[in-house]
């Protein structure tokens, strides 16, 4: 198989395992990018295998094996994007940020280095673009969220910025995710395009053809997805397609001025802080005396 020819969205795998890598880009035939967090990286075969043996990682050790598997994946996907996310909990500074982020961007060539959409992970994108850094702001889940991260990241050249919408844990309150999807698209319409919109948390194929009819940048979708696309033929939104809401909430519109600085905006979002607690969480399940 290969890319269909009317597919602009870049395609990203969502996984912490670069065996799953290996098995979509056989499945699709192409893989523009992948995407990990320490959620993720937690459910890597060899990390779960340690954990049920009661085998924990030092700090040391699962900075080595982060390291490792993004290094696999970049080998498989050269010239596509690798997401790498920095340790973060509420207490974490923009500076101990920054300092992770500096690492990371330097143990691959394709890095995009993930921070929250918290004030200390905007602080600490500011400091990366300024690096010439490439950044992936994650855990978004408002239009002024997004706004923020364009307004922290001014300055960067088109394709060192996604903001990650999170679709899946919107639906789960009860609201379409899908609208974030297209409510930040149309904001960014009249940008200067620094920042690309990755939609994330995508749990279905209906999620991925409607965040392709929305206009997203990009996608990355957890390896069930992609390989049920795959075997659908890749099938892309045409004019007859319609997405089914589930008697989903609207997230309606809102006029967001993108000409603030990000400290003008309203970040505050319940979803992000407890993103930031689970994958503190999962982090430091992994290792000894955490």
């Amino acid at each position: 198989m290969a890319r269909p020819i009317e597919l602009k969205t870049k395609i990203f795998l969502d996984s912490g395992d670069p065996a799953e890598t290996k098995a979509i880009l056989d499945k699709l035939g192409f893989l523009d990018g992948q995407t990990t967090n320490p959620t993720l990286v937690a459910k890597n075969p060899y990390a779960q295998e340690r954990f049920e043996k009661g085998e924990k990682f030092s700090e040391t050790e699962i900075y080595d094996f982060y390291r490792q598997v993004v290094q696999d994946i970049s080998e498989l996907i050269p010239n596509g994007s690798v997401s790498i996310e920095v340790y973060a909990d509420a207490e974490t500074t923009a500076e101990a940020m920054f300092a992770q982020g500096k690492e990371m961007f330097g143990w691959i060539s394709n890095a995009h280095v993930k921070y929250p959409i918290i004030p200390a992970g905007l602080a600490a994108a500011k400091q990366s673009i300024a690096a010439g850094h490439r950044v992936n702001m994650t855990l978004c889940f408002t239009q002024e969220q997004a706004a923020a991260v364009y307004a922290a990241t001014l300055g960067a050249r088109p394709g060192d910025v996604f903001v990650s919408p999170f679709i899946g844990r919107l639906d789960d309150l009860g609201e379409n995710g899908m609208d974030l999807i297209a409510n930040i698209c149309n904001q960014f319409k009249q940008s200067d395009h620094h920042v690309e919109v990755l939609a994330a948390s995508v749990r279905t194929v209906p999620h991925l053809m409607q965040s392709i009819a929305a206009g997203a940048d990009c996608i990355t979708a957890p390896f069930s997805v992609l390989a049920e696309w795959a075997d659908a033929g890749m099938p892309l939104p045409d004019d007859d397609f319609t997405y089914d809401t589930k008697d989903l909430a609207p997230i309606p519109y809102v006029e967001v001025e993108l000409a603030k600085v990000w400290q003008d905006y309203n970040i505050q979002h319940d979803l992000t802080t407890k993103g930031v607690e689970r994958f503190a969480q999962d982090w430091n399940q992994l290792i000894a005396g955490a």
